[in-house]
């Protein structure tokens, strides 16, 4: 296939020879300026426009696709490639203005599960710390899309990634938070605890884990919802990531305790001791190889203890808390939330001004475009 757009390569020479880091940066010649800008914009045009040509696709309906070859795959390719693009803050804006948004959120209702994922997904992209988007979202009742196919689809990685995507878009978004609380999503976070899928589930408790430390009134609604004994049972599972994720929801409840706002966890304290001891007894056994992957979880079982009983717990005593060649732990390890770099600044300044290709040749519009990023 003919190579078209920019010439990349010509301009990574150029950029190599300008910026080799041996001598100092100087100002470009007009020309040379000309080209550079010329350049950039040439490959900006063809995002936007290879966005237009997806686009397209998506408001085709199902059967005309499927009457011209176009399978399921090759639209899970396409929204592959449209996620690459709207990874660029600016590329995400953009696709509501070209006309994309309300196709892509259309397909979280396709008749196959893994388009509807794959969509999910893409949503989750655009609105990742993306302030303008998840009003824009909001605004073309993508949660209300997606809290349909995370309560009641079908298939559970569909219902994991529409998860995902309400996780992205209601972070640092209170009317997003406000609408999902008023959607009894709580509930809807309760039974996706009962999940025998580890990544769904450990999704729903970052979720909650957010949303507790967020706003702590939250603590009273999920413990009369049954919330602390369901993440007891999960803090004792196998897999470590479904223990710390219900460990840090743990120390959310027992922070808003030691407030003495009320006994939330009073009920339980027994059990939560019970827990722990044997958490801390589990750790004790550990190899060293172990010991070193359990840095979070110990450090989580001991600030449990200290916020319910303002004493260490035994791992200081023993020397587990911090092992040779770790630091100290940070004061505070539950607030550490995992939020993607590539737009986290972009959305605090928001909040502080706010309170594959193929082997069978495809059709023409499914022909691999450039890459934004």
């Amino acid at each position: 296939m003919s190579q078209e757009g920019p010439n990349w390569e010509g301009l990574l020479k150029w950029s190599l020879a300008h910026s080799d880091g041996t001598l100092p940066t100087r100002n470009l010649s007009e020309e040379d300026r000309k080209w550079f800008m010329e350049a950039m914009q040439s490959q900006t045009v063809d995002v936007v426009r290879r966005m237009k040509e997806i686009t397209l696709v998506m408001q085709t309906p199902e059967q005309v696709l499927e009457s011209q070859g176009v399978t399921p795959d090759d639209v899970e390719g396409l929204l592959d490639e449209l996620q690459e693009h709207v990874e660029a803050i600016d590329m995400a804006n953009d696709l509501h203005s070209i006309g994309g948004l309300v196709p892509l959120l259309n397909y979280l209702k396709n008749s196959h599960a893994n388009i509807r994922a794959k969509a999910a997904d893409v949503v989750s992209t655009i609105v990742q710390n993306n302030p303008r988007s998840q009003q824009l979202v909001m605004e073309s009742n993508g949660l209300e899309y997606l809290l349909s196919n995370f309560t009641s689809d079908p298939d559970v990685k569909a219902r994991t990634q529409a998860l995902g995507a309400i996780s992205s878009l209601i972070r640092h978004n209170k009317p997003g938070i406000a609408a999902f609380r008023l959607a009894n999503g709580y509930a809807a976070l309760k039974d996706a605890l009962s999940s025998e899928n580890v990544r769904f589930q450990r999704k729903a408790l970052n979720l909650i884990q957010y949303l507790l430390h967020e706003n702590n009134g939250d603590c009273d609604i999920v413990s009369e919802m049954g919330f602390p004994r369901i993440m007891m049972h999960l803090a004792d599972r196998e897999d470590p990531d479904v223990r710390e994720a219900a460990l840090r929801g743990l120390l959310e409840l027992a922070r808003d305790k030691a407030d003495g706002t009320s006994g939330r966890l009073s009920e339980d304290d027994e059990k939560l001791k019970q827990l722990l001891e044997e958490r801390i007894r589990n750790i004790s056994e550990m190899t060293p190889d172990d010991l070193g992957a359990a840095k979070e979880e110990r450090q989580l079982v001991d600030s449990i203890w200290n916020a319910l009983y303002k004493e260490p717990s035994s791992l200081r005593e023993r020397g587990l808390l911090v092992v040779p060649g770790e630091d100290a732990p940070p004061p505070d390890v539950a607030s550490q939330h995992f939020e993607p770099p590539l737009r986290a600044f972009s959305a605090r300044d928001a909040s502080k001004g706010s309170t594959q290709q193929k082997d069978d040749k495809p059709p023409l519009l499914l022909e691999p475009g450039p890459s934004s990023s």
